[in-house]
């Protein structure tokens, strides 16, 4: 789901010639939105159409090193997103599981200031497609397994500095382990890896990518869950250009914060969660204010 990427960044490293210092995937990003996940987000609805909206303000002004140290390089970076997402569960079952498919398309709205060069960009980012099955082990026990296709629909141009598009094809297969209690411990956890194809207008290829979002919290009632939630991300092989591998360094990052979630109990909730990126390595260093509602079409 690639509602934010920092490919401009790679533009920008090229131009001030620190893109060595840099390394990591192309852009020092990734087609996932890494902390997207929140509380129930292993539980799938009956059989039906469902709508959900994301919203993402995500802020970054450093540039981490493979040591952790911030490069000194003046840089800003600001995304805004709003991303409509559509879920069709079937009435068919596979492996014992309800079989479902989505589509995701993000309107991006990207400002990027690196020195004294600032480009801005606005328009509909890579389109995230794919399907899951989901089973339900007991009241509590939720689970879904698939596996999404990334589309590159986004604006991309190797010169810019703002792109809203990868120009690559990408590949995650998922898997999500949700604990849902209105009165007690409430934990979930997405399993992501993430098999990148050559950017054509680069020759570069980012390398494969493990993260997992997670949310551990308390249910309050019928109403309320609060807690905290984030991801881990960790860069798993060096990325190729030409057909050689790059020993550029491997991008990693810890993201924490708060997070909150209303159940109506008529068939929609909204969450909402601020998260702050720790431990950062090779990759834009910022935090992120989310906003997820979900609701039955």
């Amino acid at each position: 789901m690639p509602f934010l990427n920092k490919q401009s960044v790679t533009a920008a490293l090229l131009a001030l010639g620190v893109a060595s210092m840099a390394g990591a995937t192309e852009g020092g990003g990734t087609v996932y939105p890494l902390g997207v996940e929140n509380f129930a987000a292993g539980a799938m609805p009956p059989p039906g159409l469902y709508g959900m909206v994301f919203g993402q303000h995500y802020h970054a002004d450093t540039l981490k090193d493979g040591a952790g140290n911030t490069l000194p390089v003046p840089f800003e970076l600001t995304a805004n997103v709003v991303a409509p997402r559509v879920i069709w569960v079937t009435g068919q079952t596979v492996a014992g599981g309800n079989l479902a498919f989505h589509t995701i398309v993000p309107l991006v709205d990207l400002d990027v200031r690196v020195g004294p060069r600032r480009e801005s960009r606005r328009g509909v980012g890579d389109i995230t497609a794919g399907f899951s099955i989901g089973w339900h082990h007991s009241p509590y026990l939720h689970s879904l397994a698939g596996i999404d296709v990334f589309v590159p629909s986004g604006h991309y141009d190797k010169a810019d500095l703002a792109n809203i598009g990868r120009n690559t094809w990408a590949a995650e297969p998922v898997y999500i382990l949700s604990r849902i209690d209105p009165a007690g411990l409430n934990a979930d956890i997405k399993l992501g890896y993430v098999f990148n194809r050559t950017n054509g207008d680069t020759t570069f290829r980012s390398g494969q990518e493990f993260h997992f979002d997670y949310a551990l919290g308390w249910g309050f009632g019928p109403h309320w869950t609060a807690g905290a939630s984030g991801y881990v991300y960790r860069q798993t092989t060096d990325d190729r250009q030409a057909g050689t591998d790059l020993a550029s360094g491997s991008g990693r990052a810890v993201a924490i914060g708060p997070s909150v979630k209303y159940d109506s109990g008529n068939g929609w909730f909204v969450t909402a969660k601020w998260q702050k990126e720790v431990a950062v390595r090779n990759r834009a260093a910022g935090s992120a204010v989310w906003l997820k509602a979900v609701f039955p079409l």
